[in-house]
């Protein structure tokens, strides 16, 4: 089943008119005349024309399934898109319409003119509300109003589509890599050039699950270029070389790892007591001393990577619950970037949050596919806050997941290489290299003061 918008035309009168019954207007005060949907024919052709507002014919695998486009609107004062969908009976609840919110939600951030997306379904209209709340909108309140003939009760929902503002904020913690605080920050910096931090990071990959031995990560200070050398002084560069063995061969097979993580505990050996229990049956192999480096909660998480363009390689930045308490070890995936989904004209970049085992938690999360040169440096971002968490790509947004990560995290700086069952482990590129230039954590704005 392929979902996509096609522009309105002229010859379009019957989607409204296919959809103008009884049971599909039921939350909207009921049908209209025959010269009411032509009138709105008309305004769908003429937002067009003058570039005002956009409506689009759902397509399934080329046929009409229904409705959906946005106008602009005044939102508690401010410039706003308002949205609203329709979708035939013979297409509901198959996914239809969250697909077509999903490439509205695109297209309009694309446009970049106005920063929210307000959507006011009927109070009674389940099916659109839960739409709404999956999209990552926010309810800010119910109204009433005339309409039709009758009293319109509806839900107020609001989308974010506003770029990061680090404006007259500074970074409580700046990691550079290169042993040198920003102007303005207030650092302990103990870091003097030699080598990484040892009270900012722990540079294995959760080693309890095997050992520091198979998780040491490789890496290399003061070289962050990224593919066509474009990078800041200093920097990292996590490796993975030819002989690099598996991480654990145990639990995870031939997958390889060059990590480093900003905390770190476990139970004793023979226990299932550790962080990211990313499997059933894993067993402590290696007791671990407990870290508690860098841990934020809440705020902004950004770094500046570049990708790396393998069919095997895997970069991330997934920042996960200290596990305090069994339960928070969510994730919050800022970025993940497969070398696989990389191609000449840009690739496709996974953000969102990850259940794991927080039983809170839902699972909200996707690729975004994003333009340029993803080996280049680029910015990705988080905003956290307790009740919401926005993601950025070069400061741009590109989702909001409304769900409550209220713990602390340690950060995963990752990079993976995972093997090819088809064939034998090739090394003629080797080593693969993580070029990272920094990564930076603001605290929430009421504590950045």
């Amino acid at each position: 089943m392929v979902v996509t918008l096609r522009r309105w035309g002229a010859d379009d009168l019957p989607v409204l008119q296919r959809a103008n019954t009884p049971e599909q207007t039921r939350f909207l005060g009921g049908p209209e005349t025959e010269d009411q949907l032509v009138d709105r024919q008309a305004r769908y052709l003429r937002g067009w024309e003058s570039g005002t507002s956009r409506m689009f014919v759902i397509e399934v695998d080329g046929e009409p399934a229904g409705s959906i486009g946005w106008w602009p609107i005044e939102h508690d004062g401010a410039p706003a898109y308002e949205t609203g969908w329709g979708v035939d009976p013979a297409w509901q609840g198959r996914g239809v319409a969250r697909e077509a919110l999903h490439q509205v939600v695109r297209k309009v951030a694309d446009l970049g003119d106005r920063h929210l997306l307000v959507a006011y379904p009927g109070v009674e209209n389940p099916a659109s509300n839960a739409l709404c709340r999956k999209a990552g909108f926010e309810h800010r309140g119910s109204d009433s109003m005339p309409w039709r003939g009758t009293v319109l009760e509806f839900n107020t929902w609001v989308l974010d589509l506003s770029p990061l503002d680090l404006d007259g904020r500074v970074a409580h913690v700046d990691e550079r890599f290169d042993g040198a605080a920003p102007d303005g920050a207030e650092l302990d910096e103990r870091f003097d050039g030699g080598g990484l931090d040892p009270d900012r990071w722990w540079p294995y990959y959760t080693p309890h699950w095997a050992s520091r031995e198979t998780t040491a990560a490789r890496y290399d200070l003061g070289s962050a270029d990224g593919a066509n050398g474009a990078g800041g002084a200093g920097g990292l560069t996590l490796r993975i070389d030819a002989d690099t063995p598996p991480w654990s061969p145990e639990y995870d097979g031939d997958v390889r790892v060059s990590h480093l993580q900003t905390g770190q505990w476990s139970g004793p050996v023979g226990s299932a007591l550790g962080q990211h229990r990313y499997r059933d049956g894993l067993v402590v192999r290696e007791a671990q001393p407990e870290r508690r480096l860098w841990l934020p909660r809440h705020g902004v998480i950004e770094a500046r990577f570049a990708a790396v363009r393998h069919p095997n390689a895997l970069v991330a930045l997934w920042p996960i619950g200290f596990e305090d308490s069994p339960d928070d070890c969510g994730e919050i995936c800022i970025a993940e970037i497969f070398g696989s989904d990389l191609d000449d004209t840009g690739g496709l970049v996974g953000v969102g949050v990850k259940h794991q085992n927080d039983p809170r938690l839902t699972t909200d999360f996707e690729q975004v596919r994003v333009e340029g040169d993803l080996t280049e440096m680029h910015d990705y971002a988080v905003e956290w806050s307790p009740d919401r968490l926005r993601f950025f790509i070069d400061g741009r947004w590109v989702k909001t997941v409304v769900q409550s990560i209220d713990y602390p995290v340690q950060l995963m700086l990752d990079l993976y290489e995972l093997p090819d069952a088809s064939r034998p482990r090739d090394t003629s590129a080797h080593p693969l290299r993580f070029h990272v230039e920094r990564v930076r954590s603001f605290l929430p704005r009421e504590r950045n003061r």
